[in-house]
């Protein structure tokens, strides 16, 4: 291996557990061994998903977290003995590659609970509650230290836990963790004070005003956490090893309202400010935890904790690295972390430990790669959110998620095969043929790699002089790093198995390729607004390929294609305006509220002008005119107006039996349904 990556791959211990390299596979809702939002039981799926990380040199693997009580039907992790006998058989296969695993349990959701339209109904209306109590019981699924607001929905508000069913969480963590320990498994991690789930909402002052034993001094907010680890030594032994998921700093302003990483948003921190931390870290270590999984944030800066591409790399590297000063146990960084800064931070003493998470979601042996030197096959995560979680919250919807992604989170836009490998896998094609692609975009490509694996010959045809169609606008802003590398990682793949590829080779008329079967990915074209001097105005395209603007830009369209423009905007030091339609930015569904609020946010802390539910009457050669919802008309000046208002797809033939759309083509969507849809295309070919 490189030298630089040595200090990943060296041993470490966890109390006298010893782990055999320093990358740690944090958890991933979904990815739970007892299954997520169902009644608990051994779930064969997440099983497949954490073995074949553990045989691709993984040190240590903590699995996503499974609810101390179930989400669904309210029965406690600790009975239904059976999945604890399947969980033992699974860990004598599983220690055969090395790694390890800590089972990761959490006290519940409390106010962070991402609930839906029907769950607030449930919530507000008495006699629906109760009626759906045995399925969702929101009362107690919600339930939280004190009665604070929903991070997801308006108007609905967390009851506090009584000191009686704090005692059988208590207990239900010891319980549950004996039967973990005699199963094999190599630890527990307490999920947690962190990210403003229930243990983080008691150990934070704006989410605690509780005036028991568990509210007040830092010693009382910390006492529920303290009481589970205790509680599990106690049943376990001093040698059973428990770690912590632990936000450093909460790095938030209040109620739905985060810190931005910008040097000048000089905020009052109502959750954990480092002070605290300094103290709180030492506390929990004295409590028994013998090591801290760190990070930042809270639901209310949901991007700390989980990072979209405009968060910076290692974006919780220098806090953590702090709070390891304070603390003897073991300390593991997690958060769009490189693996050279991670192995660098490892190699100075600043951590013990780096925790990636989503990376393997989107390539299994990304570990065996870069200890083989083979980083250029290693497929980049680009922080998407498009598949592992897709909860979208704007005005006038609660979280906004469809159903399959709720039950069947941790699955990846770039990787149909994680946690779906009943639906979507290569088998040998009975009777290769010969297929033609028409389109080098992303959709074209990913059906390249997909049939030549399958054994088609396959021939790729671009009308351009470059591949990767629309998505090398896409991946154009500075905070696109990851983008970029996509589609380099594409072009590499296609050489790397000599698929033939034909640039500058338009195709007007499919039936004069000699092909058996034609898939058609030739993406989508610019909606056309029917607005009085739509030629003043620049394409999103025209300014992503690099089309210069002034100084004052206003951008027609808030969705997530627009702000991220106005995002760009702002860090060229230009002075976007954004004009959107509806009541407000990104209102659609599939879009992370990681990625979703930090856009929010820092176009209110950059005070860019949000102009909503408008529409746009006329463009000139120096501003637009606007029409409010209430017919209020207003002009605002600028020196250019770009346009996102979506795309139509472009088709260059018509579906039928031997010609198939994929991609845009077959109906614009995100990179998820681009790679998705190709598969089930080429699945049946």
């Amino acid at each position: 291996m490189k030298q630089a990556y040595e200090p990943l791959f060296t041993p470490w211990k966890i109390g006298k557990v010893e782990i055999k390299n320093r990358i740690v596979m944090t958890s991933m809702g979904g990815t739970s061994i007892f299954g997520w939002m169902e009644p608990n039981h051994f779930d064969k799926e997440a099983a497949k998903f954490l073995l074949e990380r553990a045989r691709h040199d993984v040190g240590l693997i903590l699995p996503g977290i499974a609810p101390i009580r179930d989400t669904m039907g309210g029965r406690w992790l600790y009975q239904n003995p059976g999945k604890f006998r399947e969980l033992k058989t699974f860990m004598e296969e599983f220690h055969k590659t090395g790694a390890k695993l800590f089972v990761q349990i959490t006290a519940g959701m409390g106010r962070a609970m991402a609930v839906n339209d029907l769950m607030v109904k449930m919530m507000s209306n008495k006699a629906l509650g109760t009626l759906g109590k045995p399925i969702f019981n929101m009362d107690y699924i919600t339930a939280s230290a004190s009665a604070t607001p929903n991070r997801w929905a308006d108007g609905v508000y967390s009851r506090p836990l009584t000191v009686k069913e704090i005692d059988e969480i208590v207990e239900a963590f010891a319980r549950t963790a004996k039967l973990c320990m005699d199963a094999g498994v190599d630890g527990i991690e307490v999920h947690a004070v962190h990210e403003g789930y229930t243990l983080d909402q008691f150990a934070t002052k704006y989410t605690n005003r509780r005036t028991d034993q568990y509210g007040g001094s830092l010693e009382n907010r910390y006492r529920f956490a303290a009481d589970i680890v205790k509680a599990i030594k106690r049943e376990c032994g001093q040698d059973y090893p428990v770690s912590l998921r632990y936000s450093v700093i909460s790095k938030t302003k209040g109620f739905r309202q985060g810190a931005l990483p910008e040097e000048g948003d000089n905020y009052t921190e109502v959750g954990r400010d480092m002070a605290e931390s300094e103290i709180a870290a030492k506390f929990l270590q004295d409590a028994g935890y013998d090591m801290l999984n760190c990070d930042n944030g809270t639901y209310d800066a949901w991007y700390w904790a989980h990072p979209p591409a405009y968060m910076p790399q290692n974006c919780n590297l220098e806090d953590v690295s702090h709070i390891k000063k304070f603390v003897d146990i073991p300390v593991v960084c997690a958060g769009r972390m490189e693996p050279k800064d991670g192995a660098e931070a490892i190699r100075e003493g600043k951590i013990d430990a780096m925790g990636v998470a989503r990376q393997f979601l989107t390539d299994s042996a990304w570990v065996t790669k870069l200890k083989e030197e083979r980083e250029e096959e290693i497929k980049p995560c680009i922080c998407c959110h498009n598949a592992c979680f897709t909860m979208a919250r704007y005005e006038g919807s609660a979280n906004d998620q469809d159903l399959m992604d709720a039950i069947h989170m941790a699955r990846c836009a770039l990787n149909p095969r994680t946690m779906q490998t009943k639906k979507y896998r290569i088998r040998k094609a009975a009777a290769p043929k010969n297929i033609a692609i028409v389109g080098g975009g992303i959709g074209g490509m990913e059906c390249a790699l997909v049939l030549t694996a399958r054994g088609h010959q396959v021939d790729l045809y671009e009308k351009s002089d470059r591949l990767g169609g629309v998505f090398v606008a896409a991946a154009a802003p500075s905070f696109k790093e990851k983008d970029r590398a996509l589609i380099e990682w594409y072009r590499r793949e296609l050489e790397r198995r000599r698929i033939p590829v034909h640039l500058n080779t338009e195709v007007v008329d499919v039936n004069s390729l000699d092909a058996d079967e034609v898939i058609i990915a030739t993406g989508a074209t610019p909606k056309k607004l029917p607005i009085p001097g739509m030629e003043y105005a620049m394409e999103a395209t025209e300014y992503l390929y690099g089309r210069e603007t002034g100084e004052r830009v206003v951008i027609i369209g808030g969705g997530l294609s627009g702000c991220e423009i106005a995002y760009d905007l702002i860090l060229k030091g230009k002075k976007p305006t954004i004009v959107e339609m509806r009541e407000d930015l990104i209102a659609v569904r599939g879009v992370c509220l990681a990625n979703s609020s930090f856009l929010r946010e820092t176009f209110a802390y950059h005070d860019t002008p949000v102009y909503l539910n408008t529409t746009v009457q006329a463009i000139r050669p120096d501003g637009v005119t606007l029409c409010t919802k209430d017919g209020k008309t207003i002009d605002v000046g600028c020196d250019n107006v770009i346009v996102s208002a979506g795309y139509n797809p472009h088709p260059i033939a018509e579906a039928s039996r031997h010609v198939h759309l994929v991609g845009d083509a077959n109906g614009v969507g995100n990179l998820r349904t681009v790679i998705w849809r190709a598969w089930d295309v080429c699945m049946k070919l």
